[in-house]
């Protein structure tokens, strides 16, 4: 069964700036396309979205750019951007220009709850549609109540992806308050479910087992229609490698129809990013 992964980070030092890459030792190094795919076509990845990479901020449209044309099966780009500048409008007119790019990201977990919280930033997400543009919302645990669900209800018109199942801190089992507060995010629907990035909050060599009450809280919730599925590569090789992944994501969802699966590994992030 076909994948497209809505989550893949290809980074190129050559190119761009990363300065949060100089506190991860691990990762801090080329990460090109043909290496992505050297992998990935064999566990049965057709193609993938780019997401950004949270690249200095004079590199974000040069990202944008390169990357929705980096390959073949990268077959569009999620774009870095700053709603919470009052020029964010003229980005989404650049934005426009760009073929293959299908929402806007802005990193929300490492920031202050303020920067979002403030009327400018949801006021210009609320321009999004026009463009026919999604909003990938990347907040911790402790932040879906305090900053998810209320930016959330203040664009009802704007499609939300909730990234790496809104971070529970799988290694402390942190079932609760999270499973609580997925649960409350959940009800609005307008905003979808990425099972992405978990491995690397699980501790030392994450199983099945491990991730399994997550995930199924995860489909409980939001249901097979609004969930997609990302590597989050390569900060998954933290924890595990892709081929791993893959196949704890598989074993996961082994007991689900083969329609059920195919919703989550491909067919709505076909719907949900206009593929």
């Amino acid at each position: 069964m076909a994948i497209i992964d809505t989550h893949l980070h290809l980074v190129y030092l050559d190119k761009f700036s990363y300065p949060w890459l100089s506190e991860e030792p691990t990762i801090n190094r080329q990460w090109p396309v043909d290496e992505y795919f050297a992998q990935a076509e064999s566990l049965g990845i057709d193609t993938a979205l780019h997401m950004e990479v949270d690249v200095d901020e004079t590199d974000i449209e040069g990202e944008t750019r390169f990357m929705t044309k980096v390959h073949p099966r990268v077959i569009g780009a999620i774009a870095g951007g700053r709603p919470e500048y009052p020029d964010f409008a003229d980005w989404l007119q650049t934005l426009a220009g760009i073929e293959g790019v299908r929402a806007v990201r802005r990193i929300l977990h490492t920031m202050p709850d303020e920067l979002s919280q403030a009327p400018e930033f949801a006021h210009n997400l609320r321009r999004l549609p026009a463009y026919n543009l999604g909003f990938d919302l990347c907040v911790r645990a402790d932040q879906i109540m305090t900053v998810g669900l209320p930016l959330v209800q203040k664009c009802p018109d704007v499609q939300f992806v909730l990234d790496h199942c809104g971070v529970p801190d799988i290694a402390g089992a942190g079932l609760d308050p999270w499973r609580g507060h997925l649960r409350e995010i959940s009800r609005l629907p307008n905003v979808a479910c990425k099972i992405s990035g978990i491995i690397a909050y699980a501790g030392d060599k994450p199983t099945a087992a491990t991730l399994q009450p997550y995930v199924e809280h995860v489909i409980e919730c939001f249901g097979w229609d609004r969930v997609v599925w990302g590597s989050d590569y390569p900060v998954c090789t933290s924890a595990a490698n892709l081929v791993e992944w893959v196949g704890i994501t598989r074993k996961l969802i082994a007991g689900a129809s083969a329609g059920e699966q195919a919703k989550l590994l491909s067919d709505n992030a076909r719907r949900l990013y206009r593929i």
